[in-house]
């Protein structure tokens, strides 16, 4: 469960000359360590797969994210930002029906503010694997409790909070709207 390969993703265009896709297992601090070896930043957007094993959410989104953390720490990265979820401070929110996953994510989002490193928390709404032409709508933490975004979306943001200084130590919750006026990303980071 925490072998979530990077080398699953497709990397394209101008992008694909400045990225280097490397195998990690947050479960395991020695693949960490040689995966995130001469990193600046970290963007960390894993998740337990649906499954009937109760401990999956626990391991992978609080342990592994607390082995990240540790080695993030270790290896100086200047930032670490985390893609976790809407509504993670609810704790009667029936996706907690499975295994606890929001209270995992919540436990593993106290882990990394408490870290002493850069962050930032994106926490989106419900992930859609469809693009479309809406906006981003971005708010503080405990705002939005409902809503959806694409993927592609989610990590335009995770992306975008690398580089605006207006991002770091924040959470910003993330759903995407067809009624809502489009604005920059470095505009919602400094109004949220």
């Amino acid at each position: 469960w925490g072998k979530e390969c990077l080398t699953e993703m497709e990397i394209t265009g101008e992008a694909a000359a400045l990225v280097e896709l490397v195998t990690g297992d947050v479960l395991d601090r020695k693949s960490l360590e040689g995966a995130i070896a001469d990193c600046t930043a970290l963007i960390c957007a894993t998740g337990a797969r649906p499954s009937l094993n109760p401990t999956g959410p626990f391991m992978v989104d609080y342990v592994g994210t607390q082995n990240l953390v540790n080695v993030a720490k270790e290896q100086k990265i200047e930032q670490f930002v985390l893609v976790s979820s809407l509504c993670v401070s609810r704790f009667f929110h029936p996706l907690n029906l499975f295994w606890l996953v929001l209270f995992w994510k919540a436990q593993a989002e106290a882990y990394i503010k408490a870290s002493g490193l850069t962050y930032t928390i994106v926490r989106p709404g419900g992930l859609k694997n469809e693009d479309n032409a809406d906006a981003i709508v971005m708010e503080k933490a405990d705002t939005l409790f409902e809503g959806s975004i694409p993927r592609t979306k989610v990590a335009q943001v995770a992306v975008e909070a690398l580089f605006q200084s207006s991002a770091h130590n924040k959470i910003v919750e993330v759903v995407a709207r067809s009624d809502a006026e489009k604005q920059s990303l470095d505009q919602l980071f400094v109004r949220v």
